[in-house]
């Protein structure tokens, strides 16, 4: 039987003035990443999701759309079951406005129908070539 206990993320900078992420898991063990998920079933997709799309220097923006994105794989009403904060150095977490969320959220559901339907259209092979 597993022992309860809990996954943290923690995030700040370093020195340098870099940032840096670790995630704590409850054997104490901790492990540095660039962009991460834990907790719940769906967690390894969305890890592996955040290894093939995150690219270093992503604007942040970008980056909020990345996470949006990730979210949206398993959070079923959108960006009203999600509250994201961002840490900018030297500065306290800001949480992001709602507004901003669901506009980002419309972005990304606008980019991926854009693709899907770009993808599944007939001929669109042709048209590429």
């Amino acid at each position: 039987m597993r022992p309860f206990g809990v996954s943290s993320i923690l995030a700040g900078f370093g020195p340098d003035g870099k940032p840096l992420m670790y995630q704590i898991d409850p054997s104490g063990t901790y492990f540095s990443w660039k962009a991460n998920a834990i907790g719940g079933k769906n967690s390894k997709g969305m890890r592996e999701f955040l290894e093939k799309e995150w690219a270093e220097g992503l604007a942040e923006r970008d980056a909020l759309k990345l996470t949006v994105k990730a979210l949206l794989e398993v959070v079923d009403s959108g960006s009203k079951n999600m509250e994201l904060v961002v840490v900018r150095d030297g500065k306290a977490m800001a949480p992001v406005e709602e507004a901003y969320l669901e506009e980002l959220t419309a972005e990304v559901v606008a980019e991926a129908e854009a693709l899907k339907n770009e993808q599944g259209a007939p001929g669109a092979q042709e048209m590429k070539d």
